[in-house]
């Protein structure tokens, strides 16, 4: 099933409940003042202030760590563009005989990053194109050191290409990684279960109310799905509405220039 079509339905599935929770605690104030009207608020107000305090604690925390990781991998992708730019100009350091194949190969493995996450059905066909694209990495180190160990190259061939070629590869276990770093299941499931509680007070608070405020409690179930499901979005950027494409750009302009 579609990534959205899951976040949607699960915003859709929080906001029914919070109504749903919020009439049975309407359902149970009411029942309360039936047989006591004067006890239906005495020593909620602390156990209301709790139960929300720790629901936008938690939203707060989770949106700012989703907003985060976010900024993060839109950074990494920079980050490995500019390692694979800086490893690719130090082949001019290698015998010019040795620089042709370095250089397509370079910009087979910036095109194959560029397109790592384009066009994608299946997990089946990521993992196909992160293996291409670490052969390309074995290519690219076995021709430079091969290049840096001919009795012509210069000394600082191999100081200087090694250690970029080295952080060009390394960056890539970083963003897969980086992909992968995600919270607990069981904090989304806190926050869910937080939500339906939230819906359950409002509605036991609101049951001395003659008419039943539908604008206020839709409001509420409302926002919290919808934050809910944005949070979900921050989260895997590369499968929602908000992702870092944009972000591959650099690596697409990049693959341009070693033609």
């Amino acid at each position: 099933m579609p990534f959205m079509m899951i976040t949607t339905l699960v915003a859709i599935a929080l906001f029914v409940g919070m109504l749903a929770t919020n009439d049975l605690g309407r359902r149970i104030g009411i029942a309360r003042l039936a047989k006591d009207p004067e006890g239906l608020t005495k020593g909620a107000g602390a156990a209301e202030g709790a139960v929300f305090a720790l629901m936008g604690l938690l939203l707060a925390f989770t949106f700012s760590g989703a907003a985060s990781r976010l900024e993060e991998r839109r950074w990494m992708v920079n980050t490995e563009a500019n390692a694979i730019g800086t490893a690719y100009l130090r082949v001019d350091l290698l015998p010019p005989e040795t620089q042709a194949p370095l250089r397509d190969a370079f910009h087979r493995y910036a095109t194959n990053r560029a397109t790592l996450f384009r066009d994608l059905d299946t997990q089946d066909q990521l993992e196909a194109r992160r293996a291409e694209g670490y052969r390309m990495q074995l290519e690219i180190w076995d021709l430079a050191i091969a290049a840096c160990e001919l009795p012509g190259a210069s000394p600082q061939a191999s100081m200087l290409l090694l250690p970029a070629l080295n952080e060009m590869i390394d960056i890539t276990g970083t963003r897969k990684m980086a992909t992968l770093n995600h919270p607990p299941v069981i904090i989304f499931a806190l926050l869910a279960i937080l939500s339906l509680i939230g819906g359950l007070l409002v509605g036991y608070t609101t049951s001395p109310n003659k008419d039943r405020s539908w604008l206020h409690q839709a409001t509420f179930a409302l926002v919290t799905s919808l934050a809910f499901f944005v949070i979900l979005d921050l989260e895997y950027p590369r499968l929602g509405l908000i992702n870092v494409n944009a972000a591959d750009q650099a690596l697409v302009e990049l693959a341009a220039t070693m033609r």
